[in-house]
């Protein structure tokens, strides 16, 4: 019986439970290392974080380091999507627990590099997020598609193909054990 992308959720959802606070740290410091040297190598100027909830990597570190150097942005929700915002201080703690910085009436067209949070990921680099389909509906609406890198606490990825079409994919996946990089189609480990 093949793997449903529900069941493969599932089972990332429950790896990521079983992190303990010691990893998380490890978690937080190798995946910052790694996240901010891939940022410099792309040569970004416009990049879109997440900003990080309890059961996902704490990113908080590259993302402050950064706002000095180059144009940031969070998500702000919008329906069942969101907008791009940039990032300012205060945050508010908003719906499902996500901290968003104001709102702008400014419209952010163009990203070069999108920072996503995923749960799990498949043999396409398709990401498997938390279900409610928010990323996979911005990103339709992008005139161009950003580098995009997933962030995930622990491994999760299966050999199968749990996604849809409409999941986005990325092209370097940084976990604390590991790298993962679409490259012409193929994908390649580090």
């Amino acid at each position: 019986m093949p793997l449903t992308k529900k069941q493969f959720r599932q089972k990332c959802l429950k790896k990521l439970q079983e992190c303990s606070k010691k990893s998380r740290i490890y978690e937080k410091y190798s995946v910052n290392k790694a996240l901010l040297r891939e940022i410099k190598r792309v040569k970004a100027k416009n990049i879109l974080f997440y900003y990080p909830l309890e059961s996902e990597v704490d990113i908080r570190k590259t993302l402050y380091y950064l706002r000095r150097k180059k144009s940031i942005f969070i998500p702000f929700m919008v329906d069942k999507s969101f907008k791009m915002v940039p990032f300012r201080l205060p945050l508010k703690k908003k719906r499902f627990g996500i901290f968003e910085a104001g709102n702008t009436l400014r419209t952010i067209k163009n990203i070069d590099i999108a920072v996503v949070p995923v749960v799990g990921v498949d043999i396409n680099l398709q990401r498997v997020g938390f279900g409610k389909g928010m990323y996979d509906r911005f990103f339709d609406k992008l005139q161009k598609k950003p580098f995009t890198i997933f962030i995930q606490a622990k491994l999760c990825y299966t050999d199968e193909k749990v996604c849809d079409t409409y999941d986005i994919s990325g092209d370097l996946l940084i976990t604390p054990s590991k790298i993962i990089q679409r490259h012409k189609g193929h994908i390649k480990r580090k």
